[in-house]
């Protein structure tokens, strides 16, 4: 079968993005390989590499048959002799006859011997600190090899003569440049590996590195199609409505944005009321209902804005508002849900405070009062937008999507991990209901991209709100006989 396209764009997008957040690993990984490279070439000691050749023949032979003979035997024996170059027997004579300050077994370590396929000739070649040394030592390892093996280990034959000749026809010379430490070589073989480690050191970050990283992760997570995007903002602490107070900016663009694209958003419901929930705390929710609502107040779209966290609300304080009387003053009887209800500007957005606080939040939010006054504010209001707790820490957004037409999963890009998103929609599923949507914040964009970005939406941000605005009143408004 072929492989899906697909599947190889996402291991190249994959790719892509592992390099872009391990850039710092790779660069520091080849610098620090390349400079390694550098030391190791500047300290160490030159070693000088000498070489000799050593020809093996067998004597005797007197017409072409026993020269073919001998050749042959001197091939069978020629690989014998190269192992033996590097033994003590013939090593030891070399020390004592240089006076050599080592023993025979420290010199076979710089001593090595070897011979090409078919042939007679054995190489025996020296690495030593002096270039003279070197040569010296690779002649007389020669020398008693020939010597060993010719009075020694082959047997004289009768004429007092062995069957076998060692000659050498390539003397050492004293090398005039050493062959270790090489700067090129070591340089280069140093950046290569550390060009390896820091891609290794990428490569297990990013996998590793479980926060998701974009639109592709963070609707693969939340099994939810992502509605927009929110860019990340320094001073969205200190300005949370941007909708509000900047209107004209990127951010207050990319909250319009998801307006629209919340209109296409279970399109054959006729509910439109929304839970805004997110996996943990600090992921932008609040802010994010706030402003949403905003925009869709913008549209003149009747909207009401409810504060479902009954632990730590923050509706109020966001917009401006009283928030010592609400839902909770409702759900006990103490307060008609008119007299709660606060209007926020001058559109048709309407706030719902949470209230006091209860001492049993879960059993309020799950209680036959909160669905009587949830249904009232759908039949009122042309889209119920709910503040919900995180998912993980309690079970209150579970309940509210219940009691409503689904949720929108807040997801902080680079903060939030897969598995907490994940597992934030295994509880929405574990409750029989389900994600709408996903909305990414804090997400960062190039300088570049974004200016040219923000350029065309304010030019082409009057246009899609007129445009947009019959299709948002028809999906959104519900039939007047339903009021």
């Amino acid at each position: 079968m072929f492989d899906d396209p697909k599947d190889a764009s996402m291991d190249f997008d994959k790719l892509m993005r592992a390099l872009r957040k391990g850039w710092l690993l790779i660069i520091a990984g080849a610098a620090l390989g390349a400079s390694t490279g550098v030391a190791i070439s500047l300290l160490s000691t030159p070693m000088y590499k000498a070489s000799t050749d050593v020809y093996v023949s067998v004597s005797g032979s007197t017409n072409s048959s026993e020269l073919a003979q001998g050749g042959d035997a001197a091939e069978q024996r020629v690989q014998s002799f190269a192992n033996l170059a590097t033994k003590h027997r013939v090593l030891q004579p070399v020390v004592d006859r240089l006076g050599l300050e080592m023993s025979a077994e420290e010199l076979a370590e710089k001593v090595s011997a070897q011979t090409p396929i078919d042939s007679v000739i054995v190489t025996i070649t020296v690495v030593d600190s002096s270039a003279d040394q070197a040569a010296a030592i690779a002649n007389a390892t020669g020398e008693s090899l020939a010597e060993v093996v010719t009075k020694q280990l082959e047997a004289p034959s009768r004429d007092g003569a062995s069957p076998f000749e060692l000659e050498t026809v390539q003397p050492a010379i004293p090398p005039a440049r050493p062959a270790s430490p090489r700067l090129t070589v070591d340089l280069t073989g140093g950046l290569a590996v550390g060009l390896m480690v820091g891609l290794g050191s990428a490569a297990l970050r990013s996998a590793l590195d479980t926060r998701l990283d974009g639109r592709e992760s963070v609707e693969r997570a939340a099994a939810a199609p992502a509605l927009g995007e929110i860019a990340f903002d320094r001073s969205a602490k200190d300005r949370p409505l941007v909708v509000q107070d900047d209107p004209r900016s990127p951010r207050s663009e990319a909250f319009r944005r998801l307006r629209t694209n919340l209109q296409f958003v279970e399109v054959d419901s006729k509910r439109r009321s929304f839970v805004v929930t997110s996996s943990v705390p600090s992921e932008g929710k609040s802010t994010t209902a706030a402003n949403l609502a905003l925009a869709l107040a913008e549209n003149d779209t009747s909207i009401v804005l409810v504060d479902g966290d009954l632990r730590r609300p923050r509706v109020a304080s966001l917009m401006g508002l009283e928030g010592g009387a609400g839902m909770t003053d409702v759900l006990i009887g103490r307060m008609e849900l008119d007299d709660a209800l606060q209007p926020c500007g001058k559109k048709g957005l309407v706030v719902l405070p949470a209230g006091q606080i209860p001492p049993n939040p879960t059993e309020l939010v799950a209680s036959i009062a909160m669905a009587a006054v949830l249904q009232d504010l759908e039949q009122r209001f042309d889209v119920v937008l709910i503040d919900a707790p995180p998912l993980l820490p309690v079970t209150d957004a579970a309940i509210l999507s219940q009691l409503s037409g689904g949720a929108i999963l807040v997801a902080a890009v680079g903060r939030t991990t897969r598995n907490q998103l994940e597992t934030a929609r295994a509880t929405l599923r574990d409750a029989g209901t389900k994600a709408v949507g996903s909305v990414l914040t804090m997400v960062k964009k190039s300088p570049t991209a974004a200016t040219t970005y923000d350029y065309q939406t304010v030019e082409t941000g009057q246009q899609e709100t007129r445009s947009s605005r019959g299709a948002a009143q028809a999906r959104l408004r519900p039939h007047p006989s339903a009021r």
